[in-house]
């Protein structure tokens, strides 16, 4: 009498039993593999799960958390509010638990910061706000934190995590595409350092503007990067795709993006690219004003 089906039941109960007895918070499972993991253990490897090396969403504000130094983050342009100007259906109320999830007015959050005491300005989305969708108050404010990387010289660092525009603001959303493009070709013009760092997802009209135009394009090991998803390019392509299709490490391969860094190295890579670049360093006098003597015989 076959009984591999009873012992795989019986395995799945005493999961489920072993999970429903744990408190809340205590332990967290991992998205991908099915670990499951004390919560201060995955909290302190920064989200990443200790088995498969998944790493999972990381909200903004824990974003600038690790990656801003201590203390160093002033937002900037917080105020700035999304319009229902289309009277999109339910946007309204989709902005408005956004805005409760995340506790600021957009999904897009911005400052100037210091990494590792490199002064920057730091921009960072929040997936969790209608999928980090670009809509014109995100798209206005990576733009004015360009201009002001034109304008005092610091180096723009952004972190990516959208579906694409947002469709709710139809034209209004698409137009921030071209407008973040400019931008960063104000900012290129100015010979200002910018690096964008690919997080889960970057996708559509996010990735084919302003994310795809940094000096350094970075990305998390996994991430999901590319424009239409993979089952439309599969349809479109009438191909079968290879099965790390879109993800960051194809793209690395590809030439899209330059490397694949871990979270917890990220903060090191983007100070050594940061001090390669020139930033931070004290301005070196030029030999042809200072004042030689020579003496002669």
């Amino acid at each position: 009498m076959p009984t591999d089906g009873w012992f795989k039941k019986k395995a799945r109960s005493s999961a489920a039993s072993v999970a429903a007895a744990i408190p809340d918070g205590v332990a967290t499972k991992c998205a991908r593999c099915g670990r499951i993991i004390f919560t201060v253990d995955f909290e302190k490897n920064l989200k990443v799960c200790l088995d498969c090396g998944y790493h999972h969403r990381l909200s903004a504000a824990e974003r600038i958390e690790i990656t801003a130094d201590e203390g160093s983050f002033t937002p900037l342009w917080s105020d700035l509010q999304a319009l229902d100007t289309l009277s999109f259906p339910d946007y309204a109320a989709k902005l408005a638990k956004g805005k409760q999830v995340v506790g600021a007015e957009d999904g897009f959050m911005v400052g100037s910061a210091s990494i590792d005491g490199i002064p920057v300005l730091l921009g960072v989305t929040d997936f969790s706000f209608m999928g980090g969708s670009m809509g014109s108050v995100a798209g206005e404010k990576i733009t004015r934190a360009m201009e002001e990387g034109v304008a005092t010289g610091k180096p723009v660092v952004l972190f990516t995590a959208s579906g694409g525009a947002r469709m709710q603001e139809g034209l209004l959303s698409l137009m921030q595409m071209a407008k973040t493009s400019a931008a960063a070709a104000r900012l290129a013009e100015a010979h200002v350092p910018y690096i964008v760092v690919f997080t889960d997802p970057t996708m559509a009209g996010v990735l084919a503007s302003y994310a795809s135009l940094g000096d350094i394009m970075i990305a998390e090991p996994g991430a999901t990067v590319g424009f239409a998803g993979a089952r439309v390019a599969a349809q479109a392509s009438m191909q079968k795709l290879p099965v790390d299709y879109q993800t960051s490490e194809w793209q690395l391969t590809h030439g899209q993006i330059d490397m694949v860094v871990a979270r917890k190295d990220l903060v090191d890579v983007l100070s050594s690219l940061l001090l390669l670049l020139g930033c931070g360093l004290a301005p070196v006098e030029d030999a042809a004003d200072e004042k030689v003597e020579v003496t002669v015989g």
